[in-house]
């Protein structure tokens, strides 16, 4: 099942789990992951791009070894809200996952790269750290805002 809906996806889950949050790039897949109890999302490994097996055989097996019960994706909308290029990649990359057979949310992503740029900034990360790690950093800041909306009832 992939959803943009919130309330879909959360009644598709199990109550609670861990989650995935991904922010997939076109030269890497920035992961992020939450605890089971959905309250706080700590940024991952930042994975390369390679062909679609090699990324999913990764995401699988850091699905199995957490124990993953659902995946959160960034979706690059543009900032009116409508559905360019990127946002198409986004969706076709879901539906790529799909036979992982997990539920997948895709998640507005406006502005997750540049909070994740901000607070490696405030917490002093070198600009080489930045750039190897922003994506996760920015995967964190997606699936955070997707757990906040599941656990905090506004919809």
């Amino acid at each position: 099942m992939i959803s943009e809906n919130a309330i879909d996806f959360r009644d598709a889950l199990p109550s609670g789990g861990v989650l995935l949050g991904l922010d997939p790039g076109t030269k890497t897949i920035g992961t992020a992951l939450c605890d089971p109890d959905w309250s706080f999302a700590t940024a991952g490994k930042t994975l390369p791009r390679t062909k679609f097996s090699q990324d999913k055989a990764a995401l699988e097996a850091l699905i199995k070894a957490r124990n993953v019960q659902g995946v959160v994706i960034g979706l690059p909308l543009n900032m009116d809200g409508s559905s360019g290029a990127r946002a198409q990649a986004a969706r076709a990359f879901a539906r790529n996952l799909g036979v992982l057979e997990l539920p997948i949310l895709l998640w507005d992503e406006r502005w997750s790269t540049a909070a994740a740029e901000r607070e490696m900034i405030a917490q002093d990360f070198s600009r080489a750290k930045r750039a190897t790690r922003i994506d996760s950093h920015a995967a964190a800041i997606i699936l955070q805002g997707a757990i906040d909306r599941l656990t905090g009832g506004i919809f």
